[in-house]
């Protein structure tokens, strides 16, 4: 790529990261092939950066924001097992239905309330370790899990309460 042209694309990116890389990216992309590929990534890379700006020295995104956080195991399995509950009761009223019409409470409870229970009660552990883990160090976020994390157990739960299953 011409040097002109290498300037011209290393000043699309915010000023901060000018500073810090401006001159190893313009050499790299005088070094390079100098394609429209190039350019169009280069341009495309400048704008998330005004979008989205990077943190710290590794250039990666903010470990404590929602995003990074709901991706945390100890964040979204609980959502996942309430939202498995909720599919296992679900489907199990819909069967019910499509069989007898109507809705069937065996005296023994069977496998899809013991499944439910378990699920609903291992998550509790992992919640609480998701909350004495990341509520000190990004409270806001956590907090925002946590009520995403209540909202996917209270919606599991619901049929349950309503239906008196």
């Amino acid at each position: 790529m011409r040097p002109w042209l290498a300037r011209m694309v290393a000043r699309l990116y915010p000023p901060c990261w000018r500073q810090r890389y401006g001159e190893e990216f313009e050499a790299m992309l005088e070094m390079g092939p100098g394609d429209l590929a190039t350019l169009l990534d280069s341009i495309g890379a400048a704008l998330r950066e005004h979008i989205f700006p990077t943190q710290g020295g590794s250039m990666g995104r903010d470990p404590n924001s929602f995003s990074a956080m709901v991706r945390r195991p100890s964040a979204y399995l609980p959502l996942a097992m309430s939202l498995a509950a909720l599919t296992m009761v679900l489907s199990a009223l819909i069967l019910g239905l499509a069989h007898g019409g109507q809705i069937v409470r065996d005296k023994d409870e069977g496998s899809v309330a013991h499944l439910f229970q378990i699920l609903m009660t291992v998550q509790w552990p992992i919640t609480l370790f998701f909350v004495v883990k990341w509520l000190r160090r990004a409270p806001r976020q956590t907090l925002l899990v946590l009520a995403l994390q209540a909202g996917a157990w209270l919606a599991s739960c619901a049929p349950i309460y309503f239906l008196h299953l």
